[in-house]
């Protein structure tokens, strides 16, 4: 994310430069980078309504053109042998951006691209632009006894969840598990569509940047927004609620949303974007982003209800408050609803969600089940042809420690123990 060249028609409340340049014919072309190892999603753009949209410079298919067969190793591998065209790629808008202040990586930790080739762009990211901010939205998995359709996916989640652990400074986990019971429980589908579920998680990210995008006097940039959730950088895992959740603007709304509401249904479980038992944990920091038709008094009203009710329960090492920011409404949406609202918090209980991926991981592992495809692989290969799986073993160490931290964060002496 940067601050372009930016332009008279660049109002200071609509911040159109942090995520668009505009092109010679005045266009808007999105700051975006496309990466993908297999050429159906991409091609698939470039076939749409949106294929005058992004710059064709910036969409990167691999030339071998066969994915990464959900192999971790495999998506990493392709990405170290064509790192330098993706150098090439971030340089360049890089060198479009006057004052850029970090990057955001959207990815799923499942698969082989999104994990394997993603974790490569992370550790690139961290090495090359060390003093820049980095913050994924990265998507978990369905972590329930279903059976999944890629039965590897605790390696590749695992080795995954190291780099999001050392390389980045703020992750928003998405989690597939949760999703697919608000569409059940909330919006009486059980059958979404990609395109429902994207929909969602594309609300959450829009939210999530609101206050880049329309700043008011607060969190108007990545450091403000991260530094104001994230205490401890050990601990910077982030889960969100958002509501009102809607996917058919032609349905009739019988819900009134007032601040009051929306700041209680921000803390209702059945709204919270990540399986993780709130209850039993404890909130670290909570960011309440408002939109729309809001009255500042109500917000005081509806941190005081809050307070009085005793509904959140914070760890007792840092002042205990909802931090608050309200922004505008975009113009160029016709909102279906007078007040909306996304939170943003840092809880220990998100330690739960490591801690079954950590469990599937073991079920396999301990069997040595479906690694054949990983010994294939550069990082996993060996001389006597039993493979080397000391990154996995590491990967999941790291992830343990990660656990460990969050559940040392309830701890009333925390503080000083974390710092000693």
């Amino acid at each position: 994310m940067g601050k372009g060249r930016g332009t008279a028609n660049f109002l200071p409340f609509n911040r159109k430069d942090i995520f668009f340049y505009q092109a010679d014919d005045e266009h808007f072309i999105p700051r975006a980078l496309l990466f993908d190892l297999e050429p159906r999603v991409i091609n698939s753009i470039q076939t749409s309504e949106y294929k005058n949209l992004y710059n064709p410079e910036n969409m990167f298919i691999s030339k071998e053109g066969g994915g990464a067969g959900n192999n971790w190793g495999c998506g990493y591998s392709q990405g170290h042998k064509v790192e330098e065209e993706i150098i090439d790629m971030i340089d360049r808008e890089v060198d479009n951006s006057d004052n850029l202040e970090g990057f955001i990586l959207s990815h799923s930790i499942a698969g082989g691209t999104g994990s394997g080739m993603g974790s490569y762009l992370l550790e690139l990211l961290n090495d090359n632009y060390s003093k820049k901010i980095i913050q994924t939205f990265s998507v978990f998995p369905l972590l329930t006894n279903e059976s999944s359709d890629v039965v590897v996916q605790p390696y590749n989640s695992i080795l995954t969840l190291k780099r999001l652990i050392l390389s980045t400074d703020s992750v928003v986990v998405i989690d597939n598990t949760s999703l697919n019971r608000i569409f059940v429980d909330k919006l009486k589908l059980n059958n979404p569509t990609f395109q429902q579920t994207n929909n969602i998680i594309s609300n959450v990210m829009s939210a999530c940047t609101t206050t880049l995008r329309y700043p008011g006097s607060m969190n108007n940039d990545m450091i403000s927004l991260i530094s104001s959730l994230i205490i401890n950088p050990k601990c910077h895992f982030l889960l969100t609620s958002y509501t009102p959740i809607t996917i058919d603007k032609h349905i009739s709304n019988v819900q009134k949303t007032t601040v009051l509401d929306v700041m209680k249904r921000l803390l209702h479980t059945k709204n919270i974007m990540v399986s993780v038992p709130v209850r039993r944990g404890m909130y670290i920091s909570i960011l309440n982003i408002i939109r729309g038709e809001i009255d500042p008094t109500q917000v005081h009203k509806g941190l005081q209800r809050i307070r009085d009710r005793k509904l959140v329960n914070f760890i007792k090492w840092n002042p205990a408050s909802i931090q608050v920011t309200l922004a505008k409404q975009s113009p160029h949406i016709v909102s279906t609803h007078k007040v909306c609202g996304l939170m943003m918090a840092n809880h220990t209980s998100i330690s739960t969600l490591f801690e079954r991926c950590v469990t599937q991981f073991d079920r396999l592992f301990k069997r040595r089940a479906f690694l054949d495809n990983y010994k294939k692989e550069p990082m996993f290969s060996s001389a006597d042809g039993q493979g080397n799986f000391e990154e996995m073993e590491l990967s999941k160490e790291i992830t343990q420690n990660l656990i460990d931290e969050y559940k040392s964060a309830e701890r009333d002496d925390y503080f000083n123990h974390a710092y000693l």
